[in-house]
């Protein structure tokens, strides 16, 4: 470890408690995406106090009112824009023991927002930016666990968002229009005989949400069920052809499909004529989600169809799938080492996480590197979750990403010069990417009959 680094150490652990506080009242105030307002208000008082001037994007002209922020550190030297992410939102999980209201912060997106704000305050202590050059854009980022599809739709439909995703929607309102590359910094849990401080793979899959509902007819289910069409057998019919598909899932492409029924809104003594499920279609690349996401719906149709019920189908953009890049992995893996050493750091440059992030979305049009910092035990969206080690997590996540910046954006920005210079995005602007995912979105009745019960099947987007 060199002089400037443990500058930067000092820098960090001079706010400590401030991280620590805002770790506590975060984690206390859980809520999912898109109603982060408890963090959101928090935070935003901490950063004016510290004097940054703060870009809102439920503020932003043309767009609608979500939480979240953003706020650039600026070098006053010519140079590459780093974003630092950090997620607010919580998980819906009930049966954890310190849940607020059903909700509870068990993949540790408290924790990165506190993170957040204790790099914007070491950022402001004297000799912080001395050698940087460029800007550091520091991003208070709503809504990355794809939960809660419903209500996401809904916000869609008011226009109040665009897209399911916090980050996704961010690129959307142009805040990462100007960044060059990116990084954060996940929560994580070393296995057991596992002592990492720090774990990085080389990506994961991506994702695509879909709603589904089935059709039916209600009827008296004791007197007369032949006058009815039970949506919830059509339902079930569905996901086990489905689930007969899981063998042609080539394993290359890491396909994963996992419903949750939502269930049916009738009597027991009804026909239930209507069922509903939500579920995603992961996979490794989005052509892969898109192939495979036809075989779904074709299965969920076809049940429809044997029981002569309708079925809806709702396919929105997702998460894309997300790959680091090698150098940059590497520069991050020596900042690691030089803070807890190399025997305490585990980067695996052919790890794939069948797990999704929209992380992946920023990896797809500029160099990312999303890595994990230990201190957790327990089950990531577990009720066993817990932060049991605060030096592990918090305060050597805030001194590893004060490394990686120092590294990317000193000397000139020579490091982060070079990795952009050899990035191959997945798509070659934002725009062209949004083009892509929004080839995903489908809003159709698969199957529809004429008044002779003939029907008519389609299953597929335009």
């Amino acid at each position: 470890m060199n002089e400037r680094q443990e500058q930067l150490i000092r820098n960090v652990d001079k706010n400590k408690q401030l991280i620590l506080d805002a770790e506590q009242y975060i984690w206390k105030h859980p809520q999912t995406g898109y109603t982060e307002w408890d963090a959101h208000n928090y935070l935003v008082e901490k950063y004016e106090a510290l004097g940054y001037k703060l870009v809102l994007a439920g503020k932003i002209p043309g767009f609608g009112d979500i939480p979240g922020f953003y706020t650039d550190v600026d070098t006053g030297r010519p140079g590459p824009t780093l974003a630092i992410f950090g997620e607010l939102d919580a998980l819906d999980i009930a049966n954890h023991p310190e849940s607020v209201n059903g909700m509870t912060h068990c993949c540790g997106h408290h924790a990165q927002s506190a993170v957040l704000l204790g790099l914007a305050a070491a950022f402001k202590e004297p000799g912080a930016l001395d050698g940087l050059c460029g800007k550091i854009r520091l991003i208070a980022v709503p809504a990355e666990e794809m939960i809660q599809l419903t209500f996401r739709e809904e916000l869609r439909k008011k226009g109040v968002i665009n897209y399911m995703g916090g980050k996704v929607e961010f690129m959307y309102r142009g805040i990462l229009d100007d960044v060059d590359l990116a990084i954060m910094v996940h929560g994580t849990s070393a296995g057991e005989g596992e002592p990492y401080d720090f774990i990085c793979g080389f990506g994961n899959n991506g994702c695509m949400p879909k709603t589904i509902r089935f059709k039916g007819k209600s009827a008296h289910a004791g007197a007369a069920p032949h006058m009815g069409i039970n949506a919830q057998y059509a339902a079930m019919l569905g996901l086990q052809a489905v689930n007969d598909l899981r063998e042609t899932f080539q394993e290359k492409d890491t396909i994963r499909f996992h419903p949750i029924m939502l269930g049916v809104n009738c009597a027991v003594n009804i026909i239930p004529d209507e069922f509903r499920i939500e579920s995603y279609v992961r996979g490794k690349t989005n052509e892969a989600i898109k192939r495979e996401n036809i075989k779904v719906n074709r299965a969920l149709t076809g049940a429809a169809l044997a029981m002569g019920a309708g079925v809806e189908l709702v396919d929105r953009p997702g998460y894309s799938p997300e790959t680091h890049d090698p150098d940059f992995m590497k520069l991050v893996q020596k900042c690691c080492e030089d803070l807890v050493g190399a025997d305490r750091v585990h980067f695996d440059y052919n790890q794939w996480s069948t797990g999704s992030s929209d992380f992946g979305d920023i990896t797809c049009v500029m160099p990312g590197i999303q890595f994990n910092a230990a201190g957790i035990t327990g089950t990531l969206h577990g009720i066993d979750f817990h932060v049991a080690d605060t030096d592990r997590l918090l305060m050597n996540s805030a001194k590893a990403q004060l490394f990686v910046t120092d590294a990317l954006l000193g000397n000139d920005a020579a490091a982060a010069k070079e990795i952009i210079a050899n990035y191959k995005p997945q798509y070659a602007s934002i725009k062209e990417y949004f083009a892509a995912i929004d080839d995903f979105i489908l809003d159709k009745d698969a199957v529809v009959y004429d008044e002779d019960g003939n029907a008519t099947v389609d299953f597929k987007n335009a």
